[in-house]
């Protein structure tokens, strides 16, 4: 078992991305040294530019679907396209970042016997019968829909790790992550916080599909990244999978309402049709964070939204 008080080598998978990049930030002020492994199909260098020069963070090009050999001691796999435009971009090639490069990231890990977290989804989940959503519940997912992708990619996921961890011994942690936003978002990944900051501040028209009573819960990314560093170090054998995100549940519409008190828009609602699969209610039960990891989320919706805004206005003069 290794010491984990000490500087650690860690690889994050997916780093350059909206998560991966933040958690960078997180580790390296925690005195670690930081691998960001990322491809760049969803991810941007601009992300991490602040990063590079630094002692303790390195950048390396490279597609999880391919075997990476390094040595380290710790691996966050956050690799994977993570909105709905992103993924079904090139289907195939994201059920295999998730199931090829899960097969790959745990050979390493077995090699190494590094620690390895899996940023698995709420996704798996489905459009869930249960409400709100406990880690024992098994889901309610479409295995050929347009989203089966990425919902099933990151199932097989989750199997594969529980695997090689009954199978090899690795040393695993799960976490199903849940809406999440914040700064560095792509401005463009479809996702609803996003859509509806980047449509209030050009002056659009806000979009709602369906008829906007629809639920998510929103996790600030602060403290979604807090709660996996929690994950994965806890020394108590808890391996997950653990939900991470924030428990307050809110419609479209007020998320709307919100969106546009907090950017002074004077935009107006459209609606269309709610897109196939969607699922009607996303929360997380997270009892099992609060008591095991004594972690839960702190940043109300309407701070977080401040701070989210003001980077798309950077975004939007950048343009």
């Amino acid at each position: 078992m290794k010491n984990y008080s000490l500087r650690r080598r860690v690889l994050v998978t997916g780093g350059a991305g909206f998560l991966g990049s933040h958690l960078c930030d997180r580790l390296v002020a925690d005195g670690h040294d930081v691998l960001c492994v990322d491809n760049f199909f969803t991810g941007a260098r601009d992300n991490i530019a602040h990063l590079i020069g630094n002692p303790r963070f390195e950048l390396l090009r490279h597609d999880i679907t391919f075997p990476l050999y390094v040595e380290v001691d710790e691996i966050y796999n956050l690799a994977c396209p993570a909105s709905p435009i992103h993924y079904q971009f090139d289907p195939v090639q994201t059920t295999k970042t998730s199931v090829i490069g899960a097969i790959n990231m745990l050979g390493l890990a077995k090699r190494t016997k590094a620690r390895i977290l899996q940023a698995s989804t709420s996704e798996v989940y489905g459009d869930p019968s249960v409400h709100p959503q406990p880690e024992g519940y098994w889901g309610n997912v479409n295995p050929i829909g347009p989203r089966s992708c990425y919902d099933e990619g990151k199932r097989c996921a989750e199997t594969l790790f529980f695997d090689y961890h009954r199978q090899n011994d690795v040393e695993i942690r799960v976490v199903r992550i849940f809406n999440t936003y914040g700064p560095r978002m792509h401005p463009n990944d479809g996702r609803v916080v996003s859509n509806f900051i980047m449509q209030a501040l050009s002056g659009d028209d806000i979009t709602i599909y369906g008829d906007g009573t629809q639920t998510r819960s929103f996790c600030y990314v602060d403290d979604l990244i807090d709660g996996l560093v929690r994950m994965m170090h806890n020394e108590s054998g808890l391996v997950g999978p653990v939900n991470i995100g924030n428990p307050n549940e809110f419609t479209m519409l007020e998320l709307a309402r919100a969106v546009i008190e907090g950017t002074g828009s004077s935009s107006k609602l459209t609606y269309r049709e709610l897109p196939t699969d969607d699922p009607r209610q996303r929360q997380p039960d997270i009892h099992f964070a609060i008591q095991r990891l004594g972690w839960e989320p702190k940043v109300q919706l309407k701070v977080g939204l401040k701070h989210t805004i003001a980077y798309f206005k950077t975004v939007l003069e950048g343009r």
